[in-house]
């Protein structure tokens, strides 16, 4: 896999009350990805760019809802999210270096 391919795979940490709850039971940190990656991909990116070890990768599309708008209705995009589990001991910081 090209480098280039592997730094566009993640799109950005999704934050959500479900996915603050898994980072701090199950040490898994949940990702926005490009609709067509793969599990591999995304296990190679997360490795390469937080220098972490993965245990495993899983993936789940997300529909987009239909919403009403003055102009009739419409469809927000459908993504691809992935849950990556960490070995004990490692963890992803976004904030900043501590």
């Amino acid at each position: 896999m090209s480098q280039e391919r592997l730094m566009k795979v993640l799109l950005e940490p999704h934050v959500s009350e479900k996915s603050t709850n898994v980072a701090e039971q199950a040490n898994q940190v949940v990702f926005k990805v490009v609709p067509d990656a793969t599990k591999d991909e995304i296990k190679q990116a997360v490795e390469k760019l937080f220098e972490v070890s993965v245990e495993g990768v899983q993936v789940v599309n997300v529909k987009g809802k239909n919403k009403r708008n003055r102009f009739g209705n419409g469809k927000r995009k459908d993504w691809k999210k992935a849950y990556v589990s960490l070995k004990a001991g490692d963890d992803i910081n976004f904030i900043g270096t501590e």
